[in-house]
């Protein structure tokens, strides 16, 4: 064997040692060889490596199964830390976890849909909020990870944002100016689907849709397990299928898309015109005294959503669809609309087996999983020996 073969071989021996540790943590090096089938002179040198870069550590003694108790190992997850940014249309979320994700802090504010200077001063802002938290630790802030609500191709270069142009900040070069680490971008609902998958109720599904309802609405796409971008990588625009062939204008260009249906701007923008409150709140103050209108409106809200779901199920055919908006959350009225919607325009048969969760991630499904795909980054970086 050359000495290329033998260097790809060990990397591939202590990637391999170093996933079973994060999954299977506390563990012994005894158990790392029985699991991974490596001999034990190979698992206790690769384990000395990763001690030595401070990813691992020993903890106390394990259980004896005959003999001297076996020192434990497990993953550290204070070795660095990653950064998770949400942009929304009118919102901006930052949050900071450590490399098992494990949430920091949290930063939020809310945004002006139409002042792109104050989007992108907020965001240099909270990320800068976020990265002064980071305690002392081995390998600091490891990379930031960005989605936004809109096309992000295969290269992860930001395409177009229809309905706010978050798309003309130069957010990959701005952030690694300021903070100088790897910048990772996404889609909104792409990154909601990982989050869900990594840390949420998706664990353990194959087929799954996540589906982002705010100003806009997107999908992320779970198939056999793993995220579904599309040829160009702009997989899950469902907000922009028409359901009304012939209805008004979209930003996108299109007629009658979904969007302009069962968003949470088509349906309680106006709630808000003469308010000063933000518009959860005055809709939460109508719901609360039962006001028939907004009673009318969550109805109307879940048909609409449930006709656009309906067309997903068909086409997709997915085990499980979760949720995410913060009204639909809140009002189970809305998700009884829902399924009356859909379970009125299919017969029994055809979906019998799916299921209809809400996110259990919430607000930051979409940060938290750009948070997992910076993590995931750094370790490949960290076998390949980029460090």
């Amino acid at each position: 064997m050359n000495t290329a073969d033998q260097a790809l071989v060990k990397k591939m021996n202590k990637a391999l040692i170093l996933d079973q540790i994060i999954e299977n943590a506390p563990i012994s090096r005894a158990k790392l060889s029985e699991i991974t089938g490596l001999n034990k002179a190979t698992v206790s040198s690769q384990v000395s490596s990763l001690l030595q870069k401070d990813i691992i550590y020993e903890t106390g003694p394990g259980e004896s199964s005959g003999g001297r108790r076996p020192v434990m190992l497990k993953f550290n997850r204070k070795a660095g830390y990653a950064v998770g940014i949400d942009i929304g249309t009118n919102y901006l979320i930052v949050v900071l976890t450590d490399l098992e994700g494990h949430l920091i802090e949290q930063f939020e504010r809310t945004l002006d849909e139409e002042d792109i200077q104050a989007t992108e001063e907020a965001l240099i802002e909270l990320t800068g909020l976020a990265v002064d938290k980071i305690p002392p630790s081995p390998y600091g802030l490891t990379g930031i990870g960005v989605c936004v609500p809109g096309l992000v191709d295969n290269e992860r270069q930001v395409v177009f944002t229809p309905n706010k142009p978050i798309h003309l900040i130069p957010l990959k070069e701005k952030l690694e100016e300021r903070f100088g680490v790897p910048i990772l971008i996404e889609n909104e609902a792409n990154a909601g689907a990982v989050g869900e998958k990594k840390y949420g109720e998706a664990g353990q599904l194959e087929h799954a849709v996540f589906v982002s309802i705010n100003t806009g609405i997107g999908l992320g796409i779970l198939m056999n397990g793993k995220l579904f971008r599309g040829v160009q990588g702009f997989s899950g625009e469902a907000g922009h299928m028409s359901i009304h062939f012939d209805g008004p204008l979209c930003r996108c260009g299109n007629r009658g898309c979904w969007e302009l249906y069962a968003s949470e701007k088509a349906v309680f923008s106006h709630y808000g015109a003469n308010s000063e409150a933000p518009l959860y709140e005055t809709v939460k103050e109508l719901a609360d005294r039962s006001d028939p209108g907004m009673m009318k409106t969550f109805e109307r809200f879940g048909f609409h959503i449930g006709i656009g779901l309906l067309n997903i199920l068909k086409t997709l055919n997915p085990d499980t669809i979760i949720l995410r908006n913060t009204i639909v959350e809140s009002y189970p009225i809305i998700v009884d609309a829902i399924k009356k919607t859909i379970a009125s325009r299919s017969a029994a048969e055809a979906l019998s087996n799916y299921h209809l969760k809400i996110s259990s991630l919430g607000r930051t499904a979409s940060s938290l999983g750009m948070s997992s795909l910076v993590i995931g980054h750094f370790l490949e970086r960290f076998m390949n020996e980029r460090f």
